[in-house]
């Protein structure tokens, strides 16, 4: 991205003038500031920084689901909440924690929705549904770069989101139109082209 030069130049600069670079170039980046602040300061593990989002997810879709007004605003506060998987994956690069934060944060979702869901019309609740077909998409991409030996990890919570979709007629038929086999799910088979999968489903505009 730099040539040879211009790192070599920026390697010269006096120590006050990096020192002062860095923290202009930081207040611009939070991203980059809080993954330095994780790395240098914090004393927080990231299985401890990653229970903490776990709580943080039941309580904000516990309120939430106290407080519906509609589908449509429960996408909206999901949409917040995963944003918070989002920064915690990207400060702390915990992939392990992006699978299972992602399951423990659909499941809960789909069991706070499910009669709004069954209950709304097609007009109220397809937006929320292609959210979580695509979401369940995604964990399932997420698992099959890990390693084997993790797998295994995550098999309950995979089996129990599967059989949160195929009890919900609306969410069943979502999955089936856009290319989700559920019983992968049920069954934590994932099949091995499962990447080749998605990537012809979205091209055929599906997913969205």
């Amino acid at each position: 991205m730099f040539d040879k030069e211009f790192k070599k130049a920026l390697q010269e600069l006096p120590s006050t003038e990096k020192d002062k670079l860095i923290l202009r170039l930081l207040k611009k980046d939070l991203v980059l500031a809080n993954q330095l602040l994780f790395k240098l300061v914090d004393t927080d593990t990231v299985e401890q920084k990653r229970a903490i989002i776990e709580k943080e997810l039941t309580r904000y879709l516990n309120t939430s689901s106290d407080r519906f007004y509609s589908l449509g605003v429960f996408l909206m506060d999901m949409r917040y909440a995963s944003g918070k998987i989002n920064d915690h994956v990207s400060i702390t690069k915990d992939k392990y924690g992006e699978i299972t934060l992602n399951l423990q944060f659909l499941i809960e979702s789909i069991k706070h929705t499910k009669l709004y869901i069954l209950n709304s019309k097609p007009k109220d609740f397809y937006t929320l549904c292609i959210y979580i077909i695509a979401r369940a998409f995604k964990i399932l991409l997420l698992i099959k770069i890990q390693h084997e030996d993790l797998h295994l990890d995550f098999r309950e919570s995979v089996e129990t989101l599967g059989n949160l979709i195929g009890e919900n007629d609306v969410l069943m038929r979502f999955a089936i139109n856009n290319g989700l086999d559920v019983n992968w799910l049920i069954n934590f088979e994932i099949p091995e082209n499962i990447v080749a999968i998605h990537k012809e489903i979205r091209a055929n505009g599906f997913l969205k």
